[in-house]
């Protein structure tokens, strides 16, 4: 097997059936995808949540994860902030001519890996290989299948006035230490990537049998474009305290530095919960218990509005209104 990958890995003869059968095959092969079968078929009952991503995260490799540990724990997450219960995913590579193959076995590994803290299986996929400059090093695209347990209910349309706003930690430690990879930026201490599958976390929380109306991973645009959403979704005002917010000293020191505003940098391992008041002791008891959940906080309230928005209480107990975000802050963080 050559040590890059060539245009020939991607024409469906040997090459390509080599690095299948001896690269993704050897790391991720359960009995669905061992079939090799041009679709995975399998049964359901009840009702399911179905969602797909691409990834392009540049750097590929970054502290605390990698593309691969990414496309995982994004779809994944996705899946779960409906409720749901990952299941199967499928996995397609666009890979440039002329990439490791060692990267590639890294990467796998890192997918195996995060799948199987996820409980999830890996049952179908395609590779693709373009011209050399034709991408960059490597692409991602995912797509999920989960199941919904009946009864559950969970939406950003049905967040009400009264709801508590949970937060599972700490903010921006993703963008940033994305960022930091591709700036060169270094700090006293090892800033690492959230990235992580929260699936474990939910169903822990809806193991409480509290009436959870909304959950929501603030990835690209971060918590303020998130809450910003959830608000225009239910038509609510959202008022958020400053002082509840946790960001890691690493962070707002690189924030301060580049001029962000750690609200609106990206997070992959973090979800927003809204909550009725009554329920909301014991959903952050049961994400307190969760390593991904050790840090979570109430960070607020929803109030009764005209006009959707979100405001933030600030330490000087002014209040300001948090808007989204207008373009790209950092781009490629996922």
């Amino acid at each position: 097997m050559p040590e890059t990958i060539l245009l020939a890995h991607g024409s469906g003869g040997k090459l390509a059936h080599r690095l299948i059968e001896e690269n993704i095959l050897s790391d991720l092969s359960n009995p669905m995808l061992a079939r090799m079968d041009d679709s995975a078929v399998m049964e359901f009952s009840g009702q399911l949540a179905f969602t797909t991503d691409s990834y392009v995260v540049s750097p590929i490799f970054f502290p605390g994860g990698d593309i691969g540990k990414l496309s995982v724990c994004g779809t994944t997450n996705d899946l779960a902030m409906s409720g749901a219960r990952p299941l199967y995913l499928s996995l397609s590579f666009i890979i440039e001519e002329g990439f490791p193959l060692s990267d590639l076995k890294r990467i796998l590994s890192s997918i195996r890996d995060t799948a199987r803290e996820a409980g999830v299986q890996i049952v179908t996929g395609d590779t693709k290989v373009v011209n050399r400059g034709n991408a960059d090093k490597l692409y991602i695209n995912t797509a999920g299948i989960g199941r919904i347990k009946q009864g559950t209910n969970i939406s950003g349309a049905n967040i009400v006035p009264g709801d508590k706003i949970i937060l599972s930690g700490s903010i921006g430690d993703h963008g940033i230490a994305i960022m930091s990879k591709r700036e060169g930026l270094h700090f006293s201490t090892d800033l690492q990537s959230d990235c992580a599958p929260l699936c474990g976390m939910v169903a822990n929380m809806i193991a409480t049998g509290a009436d959870i109306h909304a959950l929501r991973d603030p990835t690209r645009g971060g918590v303020a474009t998130t809450l910003n959403e959830m608000s225009e979704q239910s038509q609510v005002r959202i008022v958020i305290e400053e002082e509840r917010i946790p960001v890691r000293d690493e962070v707002l020191g690189a924030c301060e530095m580049l001029g962000f505003d750690p609200l609106y940098v990206a997070n992959e391992g973090k979800l927003v919960a809204f909550v009725p008041s009554r329920d909301a002791q014991r959903v952050l008891d049961a994400m307190r218990r969760h390593p991904y959940g050790a840090r979570a906080q109430v960070i607020g309230e929803v109030e009764q509005a005209e006009t959707p928005c979100v405001v933030m209480k600030t330490v000087l107990g002014a209040s300001r209104l948090v808007d989204m975000l207008v373009g790209d802050l950092l781009p490629r963080i996922c």
